[in-house]
């Protein structure tokens, strides 16, 4: 018998630390897959096994729960007690708000994987293009290094920055891969990923692109 148990009158959503996590790597795992799920979804889902087994694709009720605790025990799912829906409006117009609220100085662009800024907020129109265009050519550098990187030295994170002296980011490119697109956060200082409005920008973002 399961030692699992559900609390009732909750909603399924990711803390900003699983948005993170869902699309931080092109990589696929069981609780990547989860994460990924919720956030195609226009709602969120309430806490109950049927839904679980939907999300997770999984019709073994032991095996639902032991992914939702080992997602929990990793702080990156969270039981809201009202639903949320999908963010409305045009992305044009959402994005500005919510990219200001993940950047230390309020300076902060999203770009394409062509190295165009998607949205920008807090830099000038001609150093936002640039700093697109730099985020396109440093995951080219990466891809062709991903060998040492990621194999031969064990580094499984796709960001790169340019740091002080005390080895704190100047200014950092941190990408999302969001469907088959790689997009990338540019941001000014410390990025600040653990407010909502960062779970808000990868759930926007999942419905724009990652919805066939």
């Amino acid at each position: 018998m399961s030692a699992y148990s559900l609390t009732e009158g909750l909603y399924l959503y990711p803390t900003p630390a699983g948005a993170y996590y869902a699309a931080c790597s092109v990589e696929t795992d069981k609780p990547r897959q989860f994460l990924r799920a919720l956030l195609k979804q226009k709602q969120t889902y309430a806490l109950n096994i049927a839904n679980l087994q939907l999300l997770m694709n999984q019709d073994e009720e032991q095996k639902c729960m032991e992914l939702l605790h080992h997602c929990q025990k990793l702080g990156w799912i969270q039981g809201l007690d009202t639903v949320l829906q999908y963010p409305q409006g045009a992305l044009e117009e959402i994005l500005p708000e919510w990219l200001s609220k993940i950047s230390e100085h309020g300076k902060v662009l999203l770009a394409d994987s062509q190295g165009f800024y998607l949205s920008s907020h807090g830099f000038p129109h001609e150093t936002a293009e640039e700093l697109s265009a730099l985020s396109a050519e440093i995951a080219t550098v990466h891809e062709r290094r991903s060998g040492l990187l990621m194999n031969n030295m064990g580094l499984a994170s796709h960001a790169w920055a340019v740091i002080d002296a005390a080895g704190n980011s100047q200014v950092g490119f941190w990408p999302l891969f969001i469907g088959n697109n790689r997009f990338v956060v540019a941001i000014s200082g410390i990025p600040h990923f653990n407010q909502p409005e960062f779970v808000s920008l990868v759930w926007a973002l999942s419905m724009r692109y990652a919805i066939k």
